[in-house]
């Protein structure tokens, strides 16, 4: 039952990138970032009241600065900047970073289905962003990369503050801290440069206003309540089988809302990276 509630929160955020392409193509990533992160903090802040305690600001700033207010401007570059079903697809290759990330920093070196799971991947990665058969954007691409390391490392430092203050604590104040720095950030960039932004003001649309809200209650307040509140029940190789649907959704999101389409090698090489990201899981659970 817990793995079903997991693909809840996995679905909308696969649907972040064609969402976003859709409601709001032209809006600065810093801005939409802003609008995801701080309304859905103060949300949660409203319906359960918390108040860190003052040795626990310190973490809470980091974890706020890596996990929202960076991670949340790097995906809404690339939702931006690449095909949602590419962006979707390519955020199942977060195995590989976080393997090598742990044997680098915790010396964990990996099992060898790890490792053949891992140059499995970067493989099928390799293919499917070849230069030669799809155009990508660079800037959308290295978006990419910074937004697996967040995701990497915000990981670790969650679960480190998991068990030493309330997960509700930890959901509702890196949400507000990370908004509170995109909301600085965003007013600089806008002094320096404040078209964009007031034409986002000024040209506010009902299909604006539709594809924030989804961002905010269903992508951020929802699916992070049940992220967090999951994780607390369950295995995180347990949700990782619910996170299958997360390029899933990416790629029929990209297909339904954008019209984008691929070759039946491109698809199959998405295919063979969603299959092959749950190859240590799928033996783990079957033949242990």
């Amino acid at each position: 039952m817990n793995i079903l509630l997991a693909m809840i929160p996995a679905f909308f955020w696969g649907t972040t990138y064609a969402v976003t392409q859709y409601t709001v193509p032209d809006w600065p990533p810093i801005l939409l970032g802003v609008l995801r992160a701080l309304p859905a903090g103060l949300l949660l802040l409203a319906i359960k009241p918390t108040l860190p305690k003052k040795h626990e600001w310190r973490a809470l700033l980091v974890l706020g600065t890596i996990n929202i207010a960076l991670f949340f401007c790097l995906v809404f570059v690339m939702a931006l900047t690449l095909p949602a079903a590419i962006s979707g697809v390519g955020m199942v290759s977060l195995p590989v970073f976080a393997m090598l990330y742990s044997w680098v920093v915790y010396k964990r070196r990996p099992n060898a289905l790890q490792v053949c799971r891992g140059l499995a991947l970067v493989a099928l990665a390799w293919l499917l962003f070849n230069p030669a058969t799809i155009t990508l954007n660079p800037v959308g691409l290295i978006a990419m990369l910074s937004a697996i390391m967040c995701i990497v490392i915000g990981s670790s430092v969650t679960k480190a503050l998991g068990t030493r203050m309330h997960w509700w604590t930890v959901l509702t104040w890196q949400l507000i801290i990370g908004g509170v720095i995109l909301t600085i950030v965003s007013a600089v960039m806008a002094s320096l440069d404040p078209e964009p932004y007031l034409s986002a003001v000024r040209n506010t649309s009902l299909t604006n206003i539709l594809g924030l809200l989804w961002v905010i209650i269903l992508n951020t307040a929802l699916s992070y309540t049940m992220y967090v509140w999951l994780l607390q029940r369950m295995s995180v190789v347990d949700f990782t089988f619910g996170n299958i649907i997360n390029p899933i959704a990416g790629i029929l999101s990209g297909l339904i809302l954008l019209g984008e389409s691929f070759t039946p090698v491109q698809y199959s090489l998405m295919l063979g990276m969603i299959l092959v990201s749950l190859l240590p899981q799928l033996v783990m659970k079957f033949f242990k």
